[in-house]
């Protein structure tokens, strides 16, 4: 399946980079300006100290006032990053500095090394607008600080007509960043109305400090849907009760924003021991906000109020159409159908195709629990969509799994449940729910529905999981929660990924095993909540908003390498009319 835009721009993640410490940039500015010190001391002593006074102290200066200056703006950037700015700012004016020197000769020092000045204050500007605080008129001071410090070096150093030339270039640049920053904002801003560079300075907060203030324009953008959820509720004689619950909206987008820690969060929610499968929802169906999340509960717990209960279920049974598979097993007179395509890729599935399929089954049935297993990634890529091959596969297979289960006999039901917490962190791809399995047994057949706080599985993980689970029940399947606290910047993080998979056998084993020795007469019912005014990204906006920013992504280079030019030859003009 093609790549969609929203995943050409999860490959820009891999230009994300954590800024060295401070005291390694620190220590490169002062060698640095050593090295050209002891250059231009073998050369004579016209620019004595060029290195340390013109390069590294006023690097030194914008490291050391840029944090406050930026702190007194109410935002917050880091030391790292204030040294690594300072840093590279330091680089460039050391070339555009001295390598023109080597053919023109040292007589243009002065105008370049304005220039340089020039071209680091509008560079501290677009960078600071993007990480700290995007508005512009409180990121001048400590955009200019480096600048400043360089053209008192400069003033020292040169003749006096540096000053004015250095001051009028830092005009000139400046004004052409300002232009430029503007161009990047206004296709965000014509078409969904919000900042870009904003929305950087909160997606860089919360990668800093987990702020959650990526919700607010995600809230701007969203809109109201209505959703049904199909919740599964087992009464047991003995031991915990337990709630099955499938919703159709993203546990999305990452980290702990919006939607990201659904499974988690209803969980906790719920005096049951209640496993939250992945339903039929794309990024579409991010929720914009946590507290989007209390309405979902509040909808599910309002559903039990009219289920009728009944004791009897049917042994599970598969159906397969295509490269579809899916397991159902019969509740009473509800269906719960758990799908998957691995080993080939399992992705999100389209809401309307999910809908299409329960809709379709309340022929037959009075509620159809409809569970992608999210479990074979094999890249990022982009969701299952309605009318596609993939799409009719599922549908015919869930056809299938109506005709089968229907006819099922069915029997007494007890139900087991386990719990087992994992040590591995999110960042190896497990969530914090760990692994739950919920055991049935019809007729002496057992089965095993697994579900791991993850997004996703490695190709060949659901197998060899599944093997495991096969040994103590005739029937099971291994599904992820989609859980996105995994994901803090790439949407690829699946279970078994940087885990082996023999490292998350034992834990899979132990819950499975458990649960079977956990079964005990149960009786179920189901119902589907109403979840209504809930506020997720909106239909295609995923799709909207990455095509914006891959349109943007196109033409900003070429623009900035004219305007950037265009700096120059002003520069140069400006030169000549001030001799």
């Amino acid at each position: 399946m093609d790549s969609g835009p929203d995943v050409r721009v999860e490959g820009l993640t891999r230009y994300i980079f954590s800024a060295p410490s401070w005291p390694r940039s620190l220590a490169l500015i002062v060698v640095l300006g050593f090295i050209i010190d002891a250059a231009t001391y073998r050369a004579g002593n016209e620019f004595f100290l060029l290195g340390t006074l013109g390069f590294s102290v006023p690097a030194l200066i914008a490291f050391l006032l840029t944090v406050p200056l930026v702190q007194a703006s109410g935002r917050l950037i880091t030391w790292n990053r204030s040294a690594l700015l300072a840093l590279t700012c330091t680089v460039l004016s050391v070339i555009l500095s001295l390598s023109p020197i080597l053919v023109f000769g040292r007589g243009i020092l002065p105008s370049l090394y304005a220039v340089a000045l020039g071209l680091t204050s509008g560079l501290r500007l677009l960078v600071l607008v993007a990480v700290a605080d995007y508005r512009v008129g409180r990121m001048v001071p400590p955009a200019f600080l480096q600048g400043a410090a360089g053209i008192a070096v400069g003033a020292w150093l040169f003749d006096p007509g540096f000053v004015p030339y250095a001051l009028l270039l830092q005009v000139v640049f400046g004004l052409i960043f300002v232009f430029l920053i503007w161009l990047i904002e206004r296709p965000l801003k014509r078409a969904f109305q919000i900042s870009g560079l904003n929305f950087l300075n909160t997606f860089i907060a919360h990668l800093t400090d987990g702020s959650k203030n990526m919700e607010d324009f995600f809230r701007e953008i969203g809109e109201e849907v209505y959703v049904p959820q199909v919740s599964l509720f087992f009464s047991r004689e003995s031991g915990k009760d337990v709630l099955f619950t499938v919703p159709n909206v993203h546990p999305g987008p990452m980290g702990d924003v919006g939607g990201g820690n659904l499974p988690r969060i209803l969980h906790d929610t719920f005096p049951e021991e209640t496993l939250v499968a992945h339903g039929c929802a794309t990024h579409d169906f991010n929720l914009v906000s946590e507290s989007e999340i209390t309405k979902i509960a509040r909808a599910v717990d309002a559903s039990r109020k009219d289920v009728t209960f009944t004791g009897t279920a049917s042994p599970p049974v598969r159906v397969r159409a295509g490269s579809v598979s899916i397991l159902c097993q019969r509740f009473g007179d509800a269906l719960l159908m758990v799908s998957t395509r691995s080993p080939e890729r399992t992705e999100d599935l389209d809401y309307s195709i999910g809908l299409a399929i329960m809709a379709e089954g309340r022929c037959a049935f009075s509620e159809v629990a409809f569970v992608d297993a999210h479990n074979c990634m094999i890249s990022v890529e982009s969701p299952v969509l309605p009318a596609t091959r993939v799409a009719t596969e599922y549908i015919a297979a869930a056809r299938e799994g109506f005709r089968v289960a229907k006819d099922i006999p069915c029997g007494p039901l007890a139900v087991g449940v386990s719990h087992v917490r994992v040590p591995f962190t999110r960042e190896q791809g497990f969530g914090s729910l760990g692994v739950q399995v919920l055991a049935t047994e019809v007729g002496g057949r057992r089965a095993a529905y697994v579900l791991i706080d993850g997004n996703n599985m490695a190709p060949g993980v659901r197998e060899r999981l599944l093997s495991v689970a096969l040994a103590h029940v005739d029937e099971a399947e291994i599904m992820t929660t989609d859980t996105h606290t995994v994901n803090t910047v790439s949407g690829k993080n699946p279970v078994g990924y940087r885990v082996p998979v023999e490292e998350i056998v034992p834990y899979v084993e132990r819950a499975v095993t458990e649960a079977v020795a956990d079964l005990a007469a149960a009786r179920v019912g189901a119902a589907t909540a109403s979840c209504e005014g809930i506020v997720v990204f909106g239909s295609q906006r995923v799709s909207q908003l990455a095509s914006t920013v891959n349109a943007m992504l196109a033409f900003i280079a070429p623009i900035s390498f004219m305007i950037l030019v265009l700096a120059f030859l002003l520069s140069v003009f400006l030169y000549i009319a001030l001799q």
